[in-house]
């Protein structure tokens, strides 16, 4: 394939790449690192396997690596370079550059020194997740990869609980799993949701479902790959705190609080942790009187 080789002009230049199959990249990205100066990755691997595939030559350039241990050094390095002249061209390892890569301390670095910013686009896990998931587009947040600890994961689960917006979020494949179950517990066992898995290439799957049904098949084997994970806005719900208490003290009859609590957060769709403190509190005026 021919390359158009043209007089990229000096600064920074974002490339977006393929987020599976290698034919994804576009004609723009692939002049721009045909033509920089310095090329730069999130994974030099990555990078090269992509220019051997589409036969770019490197011409005698090397590929930087950028990442945390090179950060701060090179970082400094690019931006004089670019502000003496030189074109430097920026790729993640899949997908657009910044989105949940280390690309971003080099933009605003860029932004301060007053050198020139460029983007080619390219495929992005987000908004294919989105488009293939099923789930409203109107608006949606980018929550990334949310914290490995339970306790953490769970806090900033709450924190996503009201947002007006179609959540979209990457996992580990080994975590996908207990991610799925804590967001059944704080959001709502039936709220809607999507898992993408290897998007774009052989084995793409989709599956979608509630966060309880999706939670209970993720947790019955490992799986592999790359795992996007959408989850549908809350559904207002005019929910009154009597008709909470009604139920949970009819629940009481014939359950302990725990049951009790799980039953009425899946009648009324309100996660599970709410309702609970709610039980304990009807439980302790109970017996306080």
């Amino acid at each position: 394939m021919n390359h158009i080789h043209q007089s990229l002009t000096a600064g920074l230049w974002f490339v977006g790449v393929p987020i599976g199959t290698a034919r994804d990249i576009t004609l723009r990205a692939l002049d721009v690192l045909a033509s920089a100066d310095l090329l730069v990755a999130e994974d030099t691997r990555s990078l090269r396997k992509l220019l051997e595939i589409h036969g770019v030559p490197l011409a005698g350039r090397r590929i930087e690596a950028l990442h945390e241990h090179t950060k701060s050094s090179l970082i400094d390095r690019l931006i004089t370079q670019a502000k003496q002249g030189a074109s430097v061209a920026y790729a993640s390892e899949a997908g657009m550059p910044l989105i949940a890569d280390p690309g971003f301390e080099l933009v605003r670095s860029a932004r301060e020194a007053n050198v020139a910013v460029t983007c080619a686009p390219g495929p992005s896990a987000v908004l294919t997740a989105l488009v293939v998931g099923g789930l409203p587009t109107d608006a949606f947040h980018f929550a990334g990869f949310l914290p490995a600890s339970t306790g953490s994961r769970k806090k900033a689960l709450t924190a996503l609980m009201a947002i007006p917006a179609t959540v979209v979020m990457y996992e580990s494949p080994k975590r996908v799993g207990a991610l799925l179950q804590d967001a059944a517990e704080i959001l709502g066992p039936s709220r809607k949701a999507v898992v993408c898995r290897e998007l774009t290439k052989r084995f793409e799957e989709t599956q979608q479902g509630s966060l309880a049904e999706l939670a209970t098949y993720y947790q019955k084997g490992a799986v592999k790959g790359e795992i996007v994970v959408l989850i549908d806005r809350r559904k207002e719900k005019v929910i009154s705190p009597k008709d909470i208490d009604d139920s949970l003290t009819a629940a009481f009859k014939e359950m302990s609080i725990k049951d009790a609590s799980a039953f009425v957060s899946e009648t009324f769709d309100v996660p599970r942790r709410q309702i609970y403190q709610r039980a304990l509190t009807l439980a302790n005026k109970r017996n306080s009187n």
